[in-house]
């Protein structure tokens, strides 16, 4: 049994922070909302080109897999480029992060919190400032 990849990353929040979630994943860090199968509980599927990456669903009709309230859950991570325009962007949104650069590497790391607290943390080259 090989894996290939991560398939996707799945928050759960009530209705009305789920609605901010989805706004937030769409307008500062660039997924969009795509098809998602019928489901009988509300939810996005935020895409990443073609692949769905983010799933958000809603806390009180979705079924539960773990438990939230003991789970470990700390960031998702995005390799990304133009980090001065994605700093640029995330300026004009007034969205606060802050940065690092990876010891012994050349990448530096954006990270910032979601709507809900979960971190997101996006990853630029070094050279692509």
């Amino acid at each position: 049994m090989p894996i290939v990849a991560i398939n996707h990353v799945n928050l759960r929040a009530e209705r009305a922070l789920l609605e901010k979630l989805r706004d937030f994943y769409v307008d500062v860090v660039g997924l969009r909302v795509g098809e998602r199968p019928p489901f009988d509980f509300h939810g996005y599927w935020l895409y990443l080109a073609d692949q769905a990456v983010l799933h958000l669903v809603d806390d009180a009709t979705a079924p539960k897999i773990g438990d939230p309230t003991s789970g470990t859950y700390d960031h998702v991570a995005f390799t990304c480029r133009d980090m001065a325009a994605f700093e640029q962007h995330l300026h004009d949104r007034g969205v606060h992060f802050w940065r690092t650069v990876v010891p012994g590497q050349r990448q530096t790391q954006i990270f910032l919190t979601d709507p809900a607290g979960n971190g997101v943390e996006f990853n630029f080259e070094l050279d692509d400032r």
